[in-house]
């Protein structure tokens, strides 16, 4: 398949992943997503609003405060919330090449905004679940 496809490169060419709402939460979704991308090699940089030092990272309020470019914005938020994270990404000076939404959260607006801006998007997938789906786990 064509999208599995651009999935398995984005995935394999992918150095640093920005997790937005990131929480070290034992059993929360999130807490397991983000250790299985630290466990398969990635920079995970985890952002929070309040919380600091999730996963014993640097943990920042926005996306905007992270001082190197990203390759994945991974969202674990609320789909009310991804057209104003969507808008988040356009302004950076080096823009990601995919907005993955998780499980369960999808939003037309943010797809539509960065679709138009040559950025990637999927929504309602987990990208632990692709990952492993995709034969890219390394361990």
């Amino acid at each position: 398949m064509i999208f599995d496809e651009s999935m398995r490169k984005a995935l394999t060419d992918a150095k640093v992943i920005a997790i937005i709402g990131a929480k070290d939460k034992a059993g929360q979704p999130v807490d397991r997503v983000g250790t299985y991308l630290i466990d398969q090699g990635y920079t995970v940089i985890p952002v929070h609003p309040v919380r600091q030092n999730v996963w014993g990272l640097v943990t920042y309020k926005s996306i905007a405060d992270i001082p190197v470019p990203i390759d994945i914005v991974n969202v674990f938020r609320a789909s009310q919330y991804c057209a104003a994270h969507a808008d988040e990404v356009l302004a950076l000076e080096h823009k990601p090449n995919m907005f993955w939404m998780q499980s369960g959260i999808r939003s037309q607006d943010a797809g539509e905004k960065l679709a138009a801006n040559e950025i990637a998007v999927v929504e309602d997938k987990c990208i632990m679940v692709e990952h492993s789906r995709l034969g890219l786990e390394s361990v």
